[in-house]
């Protein structure tokens, strides 16, 4: 084998593409992994949560070496209207339990380590590297350009994020619709260690996963989250691009009223500002995913559109981490039996299938619609408002039942609406 020929080559150092050059390379396959900024993690905004049970999996004692911040052992999901939050908390140390744990981590940090562990495993990293194009002979991918240079390979694994360009020029995926992603904007805000601990009232180490829905968007479809860190905070918004697109309201001004908020800015106070940007991240789960493989190449990750928001949770990297290492398996088995085409490759799909990749997307198949709900974002956070206002106000006017207090806040909205709205989400 010639050095520019590979068994395969792997764009994009994310989650997705490492977890595929650890398994591959571990294999004994000749791995190149291309990422395009200067190092792993680059390009990628700081902050997330990673549900570790695939990572577990790839590489058992990841809990003893990588860079992870805070182990989740609170989880607090909120509405709120302009003046008001209200919020379901729930502290729990089964949620800390090997396997089903989590964790709030810095991509930049993650993703570094992780090309590292593919290093060590023997995969080849070429960082600073920017691949233009698929290179092609007789309709099958035989490897990429890049900087003008053609790098060979048996197989080419596209994990270049949500707007892959390359899986466009391969046909394995159409141009991205506005209702199919949204703008995610994210900041890190510094604090002491000892501060995020009291604040958030959290033992060391614990971190803490907040959702908020309602005022923070504006109306817009989407909503915000906040992670704690070792040393700062991840705040963010995400917000449906179409509905955005049609909006008054620029990201930027709804991004610093979310900061002003009362529940937020009594838990930022005092933080210091250490980055900021934004980011198109995938929507509609399955309903964005492309074809998954083509002869000489497969897509993974958020490039394939895995990326499950119930609402209630946010998940991306778990299935990154686990579609990279099920592409990988179908890449040695198609090794195996020397048919690196479309059919040799397709016991990729059929891995994924079986997997919790395909099947929890499928079970909140209806979430990306239902998060399109009008109500969440301006009437029923209200309406809960309204309610707990009456429920905890005494000012000498003579008392009502709840009954009484309830009723007209609930015709305000109209029963028949929330009926229809909470059938609508049945299935989350």
């Amino acid at each position: 084998m010639s050095e520019d020929r590979f068994d395969l080559i792997i764009v994009g150092a994310g989650p997705a593409g490492s977890a595929a050059a650890i398994t591959a390379a571990r294999a004994g396959l000749e791995v190149l992994l291309i990422e395009r900024s200067d190092e792993p993690g680059g390009k990628n905004l700081s902050g997330g949560r990673l549900y570790a049970h695939s990572l577990a999996k790839l590489i058992p004692d990841y809990a003893e070496t990588a860079p992870l911040e805070r182990k989740v052992t609170r989880e607090v999901i909120s509405m709120l209207t302009a003046e008001s939050c209200f919020s379901m908390d729930f502290t729990s140390s089964k949620l800390s339990g090997r396997g089903n744990d989590s964790f709030t981590v810095l991509r930049a940090d993650l993703d570094l380590w992780l090309s590292e562990q593919a290093e060590e495993a023997e995969a080849v990293l070429a960082s600073g590297v920017r691949v233009d194009e698929l290179h092609t002979q007789d309709g099958k991918v035989c490897g990429v350009v890049a900087d003008e240079d053609v790098l060979e390979a048996d197989c080419v694994l596209l994990c270049d994020g949500v707007n892959s360009l390359l899986a466009q020029k391969a046909g394995l995926k159409k141009e991205l619709l506005p209702t199919q992603v949204a703008v995610g904007i994210k900041e890190i805000i510094e604090l002491p260690k000892g501060v995020i601990e009291d604040r958030f009232n959290l033992e060391p180490d614990q971190g803490a996963a907040r959702i908020f829905v309602g005022d923070c968007t504006k109306g817009l479809p989407g909503g915000g989250f906040l992670y704690t860190n070792k040393e700062t905070l991840s705040l963010g918004l995400v917000i449906n691009l179409e509905a955005a697109a049609h909006s008054k309201e620029q990201f930027c001004d709804i991004a610093e009223a979310f900061k002003r908020h009362p529940e937020i800015a009594r838990l930022i106070e005092g933080g210091t500002s250490l980055e900021y940007g934004a980011h198109l991240v995938p929507e509609t789960g399955l309903g964005m995913t492309p074809k998954l493989v083509g002869d000489g190449v497969l897509v993974a990750g958020d490039a394939a559109g895995f990326v499950l928001n119930t609402g209630y949770t946010l998940r991306g990297m778990d299935l990154a981490i686990e579609s990279g290492v099920l592409a990988a398996k179908a890449v040695i088995a198609a090794k195996e039996k020397g048919d690196m085409s479309a059919a040799g490759l397709s016991g990729y799909e059929t891995l994924l299938q079986d997997s919790f990749v395909i099947k929890d997307l499928k079970t909140y198949e209806s979430a990306p619609a239902f998060m399109e709900t009008p109500g969440l974002y301006g009437d029923y956070p209200a309406l809960v408002e309204n309610i707990f206002s009456e429920m905890f106000t005494v000012d000498g006017s003579p008392a009502q039942s709840m009954r009484k207090k309830i009723k007209p806040h609930i015709k305000k909205v109209g029963l028949m609406r929330l009926i229809k709205d909470a059938w609508k989400g049945r299935a989350l």
